[in-house]
């Protein structure tokens, strides 16, 4: 496991293998915080963007990613914090990555489409979190809007 944490680090792999490790977990719980901020439901929609995210991001199997959306839904569930989460994310990635799991996020903000005001508080407090620059946290906001088709807002 730590052979493929070292890996996707340090040579930008994308493939982590099958199990769930504390970066996994913690990404995953923070893209749960995003889904869930505005209504405080995790609905078919969201879940999907998380699901395909997670895969991308970490090359896991539909088994996979279900298990370790089931674990950090329990994680977020019995945590009030984001602290846990981001101190994982900033022990183990690098800057690059950390603008990446900032994209993961606003991909979760944006699947209705629309970006309520309290998810672009939940993402300007999370990059605060892992030291990402509101320049770094705009432009990749304005990657994934180019990405979906969604224009600026």
């Amino acid at each position: 496991m730590i052979d493929r944490l070292f890996a996707w680090l340090s040579d930008g792999e994308r493939s982590m293998g099958q199990g769930t490790d504390a970066l996994q977990l913690a990404v995953a719980a923070l893209l749960l915080e995003a889904a869930v901020v505005v209504d405080g439901h995790f609905d078919p929609r969201e879940r999907q963007v998380v699901r395909g995210v997670l895969t991308r991001a970490f090359s896991l199997s539909a088994e996979a990613t279900q298990d370790l959306v089931a674990a950090a839904e329990r994680r977020v569930e019995a945590s009030a914090q984001l602290f846990g989460f981001t101190s994982t994310i900033n022990e183990r990635v690098d800057r690059a990555r950390k603008i990446e799991i900032i994209e993961m996020l606003w991909e979760v903000a944006y699947a209705d489409g629309v970006l309520d005001p309290l998810e672009d508080t939940l993402l300007r407090r999370i990059a605060g979190l892992i030291d990402v620059s509101d320049h770094e946290r705009g432009e990749a906001k304005r990657r994934v809007l180019q990405r979906l088709g969604l224009q600026l807002a």
